[in-house]
């Protein structure tokens, strides 16, 4: 468990990305008509990194702007968690539920769990195991209303259970990105996020561009950006600069693993607002939804159990 101080840092930046992040699928989803999916995430990171760029020349100075020969190191992990996750889940929600998306994204941490096992060694234990399959139990019974054959079905359904499967790959792009924070020790979370989202913006652009060109996307006009002004300030400042930011500083405070867990509090949210709006949940999906919040709430209990008594 991190000391008494890290604790209340990680808490603090982690609540901080999550008031961030809440609304972030909701708006996002109705966004998408006016703005597709491609041009969301490169305007987004385009307006983002050159305040994250101010920022850290402002604080740590001009000598952190560079990369130290680890140019490439820091261009691949950008391209993975940057890029990736917003090609998949921004393309990946024109087709499924803002819900889905959220309660997809909490997979991350079991994930975590899992990829720690296979790349490290770390096996979990046998009651964060069984907490996993639960998770993933909840998640089939979300995205398949109860009826997982219907995931298979074509149609209406064959396209939700497709941005359910782009999501959950931006998920695991996003789990990339953050274990690799630790291969930059001597880089503060402002140096790390700045530095790799320059050139995970630059994927972006390349992204649109092969998009525009192979006919899925377009080139958004002056009066469709300007239409959507707010929600453009909101995706830059709040879910970049404030957003990512606070992330990263909690994975430094609080480790990966339990900054992943502090954010199943994001899928309650995303619940709250869309039913705030009007949408109707079948009984079904809140159950999911429970499972596999209840799933890895049970799990970080346990974590910390054993933490105590060691």
């Amino acid at each position: 468990m991190p000391a008494q101080s890290n604790l209340l840092k990680g808490l603090g930046w982690i609540t901080v990305s999550i008031l961030c992040w809440v609304p972030l699928f909701p708006v996002a989803k109705r966004v998408l008509p006016v703005v597709d999916a491609f041009a969301m995430g490169t305007v987004r990171y385009a307006i983002g990194i050159v305040l994250l760029l101010a920022l850290l020349a402002l604080l740590e100075g001009r000598q952190a702007l560079s990369y130290e020969g680890r140019f490439w190191q820091a261009a691949l992990y950008g391209f993975v968690g940057i890029t990736g996750f917003n090609a998949f889940v921004w393309y990946g929600l024109t087709f499924t539920r803002p819900e889905h998306a959220a309660i997809l994204m909490a997979t991350q941490t079991p994930l975590v769990a899992l990829v720690l096992w296979v790349t490290r060694g770390l096996r979990p234990a046998g009651f964060t195991l069984a907490c996993i399959v639960a998770a993933f139990a909840g998640v089939l019974l979300v995205v398949s209303k109860g009826d997982p054959a219907s995931v298979f079905a074509g149609g209406v359904e064959g396209a939700s259970l497709a941005g359910d499967l782009l999501v959950f790959l931006g998920a695991l792009s996003w789990i990339a990105y953050t274990l690799a924070a630790a291969r930059f020790p001597r880089w503060s979370p402002l140096r790390w996020t700045a530095l790799t989202c320059v050139p995970g913006t630059f994927g972006l652009l390349l992204v649109n561009a092969l998009a525009v060109r192979g006919g899925i996307a377009e080139v958004p006009s002056a009066a469709a950006l300007g239409s959507i002004a707010w929600q453009i300030a909101y995706f830059a400042v709040g879910t970049v600069v404030l957003g990512v930011l606070g992330f990263n500083f909690s994975v430094k405070y609080l480790g990966p693993l339990n900054t992943m867990l502090t954010l199943n509090l994001v899928p309650v949210g995303v619940f709250a607002i869309e039913a705030a709006l009007g949408r109707s949940f079948a009984a079904i999906e809140i159950g999911g939804a429970a499972l596999v919040i209840g799933a890895l709430a049970a799990n970080n209990l346990y974590l910390r159990g054993s933490s105590r008594s060691r």
